[in-house]
């Protein structure tokens, strides 16, 4: 995977990024945490792992979404002492995309679903976003739909089975058209493996591992 760092600098850097992170900046130390960037209306455009580094904050971003993460941090830059720098780096949070789906964490080609944050999984939520911090873009929706039991109708899962072709075909056999389907896929022994989405209503069976008669197994990420 390629990743690049978004460098936030200047005296006002923590308290501009405090407005427009989900994570509460007052808590990132040199190790990290993470955190989204979201569109006003709360569909996240990426993940950012943030860590403090002498006096600037650093946002390790997919190499793929740091020109948008930028351009949408910069959106709200106004009479603020705070510069934005974007340089690629050579490693970052994860090795690979099989890594990232072991792990069920959503990457670009998830958040091209242009989905909001409760789409990818509760622990993803409470992993990536602070409800005690105050306000920050895009927290509208978020907090309703949290207060409200965060349903949503599309689902990230992993999913396996023989082929591309027969995982799609069972993620897209329930619910209305929509981004259902495998978004990021690796080949493994005896098949594929990846993630995806799939409509909720695929999903009520349960919330442990889902097997159909084809070979496809879903796992809803929780």
């Amino acid at each position: 995977m390629a990743w690049s760092h978004i460098v936030a600098s200047g005296s006002q850097a923590e308290v501009f990024l405090q407005g427009q992170l989900t994570q509460d900046m007052a808590q990132v130390d040199e190790r990290g945490v993470w955190s989204l960037v979201l569109a006003p209306d709360s569909v996240v455009i990426g993940t950012c792992l943030v860590r403090r580094a002498d006096a600037a904050m650093v946002m390790v971003v997919e190499r793929e979404l740091a020109e948008d993460a930028r351009r949408r941090l910069a959106r709200f830059l106004l009479r603020t002492d705070c510069q934005l720098t974007v340089s690629e780096v050579s490693s970052g949070p994860f090795v690979d995309a099989a890594e990232r789906v072991v792990r069920g964490w959503p990457g670009a080609a998830e958040f091209a679903a242009g989905l909001t944050p409760h789409s990818f999984g509760e622990s993803f939520v409470r992993s990536t976003i602070s409800f005690t911090k105050g306000c920050f873009t895009g927290q509208e929706l978020v907090g309703r739909l949290d207060a409200r039991g965060s349903s949503v109708p599309w689902r990230l899962v992993r999913a396996s089975g023989p082929d591309r072709d027969q995982v799609n075909a069972v993620l897209r056999s329930k619910g209305p058209t929509g981004p259902q389907g495998l978004t990021t896929v690796v080949e493994v022994s005896g098949g594929v493996t990846g993630l995806g989405f799939a409509h909720r209503t695929l999903l009520d069976s349960g919330s442990e591992a889902i097997a159909f008669s084809d070979g496809v197994v879903v796992v809803p990420i929780g």
